[in-house]
């Protein structure tokens, strides 16, 4: 039960900071963004490997059979740094499996330092990863407060994903 309830607050908050950008963005009738200044998107391109993987299962009482995962992954190139994630996974009878994370990245993007909290969403499909994630906003601190973005990563598993982050500022 504690994952589930985990589970549920995770996807209850992400709604909450997704609906609370949107609502402001309509009340404004602009995006969160300057109008006089167009916002500049940066490329920021890793190879990111996982560093230690936990997986638990927390419902396998019916099929599709469902895991939490702890991972550790290390990030070097434009994105510099380490990130801990925490996914939510559900696995199918085919072995495919699809997945929701959140995750805090630790290090530097391009020349600034600090924080963010990507929110993605994955497909595993004979042994292959792809997935598509963006910035929280609000999530960034340090050098990297304002961050807003998005990107993904693909790759195969044991042998390491490369990711990319469009991104902007405030």
């Amino acid at each position: 039960m504690k994952f589930r309830a985990i589970a549920e607050i995770v996807i209850i908050s992400v709604s909450i900071c997704q609906a609370v950008t949107a609502q402001s963005e309509k009340e404004t009738n602009t995006p969160m963004q300057s109008q006089t200044e167009p916002r500049q998107r940066t490329r920021a391109n890793a190879k990111i490997t996982v560093q230690s993987s936990e997986a638990k299962p927390y419902d396998q009482t019916a099929s599709p059979a469902l895991i939490e995962i702890d991972l550790s992954e290390k990030f070097v190139g434009d994105i510099d740094g380490e990130s801990s994630v925490r996914a939510l996974q559900l696995v199918r009878a085919d072995k495919s499996a699809c997945l929701m994370s959140l995750q805090r990245f630790r290090g530097k993007l391009g020349k600034r330092e600090g924080t963010f909290v990507l929110q993605g969403s994955e497909m595993v499909e004979n042994g292959k990863i792809k997935a598509t994630w963006f910035v929280v906003p609000g999530s960034g601190t340090g050098d990297l407060a304002g961050l807003r973005g998005e990107g993904g990563f693909e790759g195969e598993f044991g042998k390491g994903s490369d990711g990319w982050l469009d991104y902007w500022f405030e």
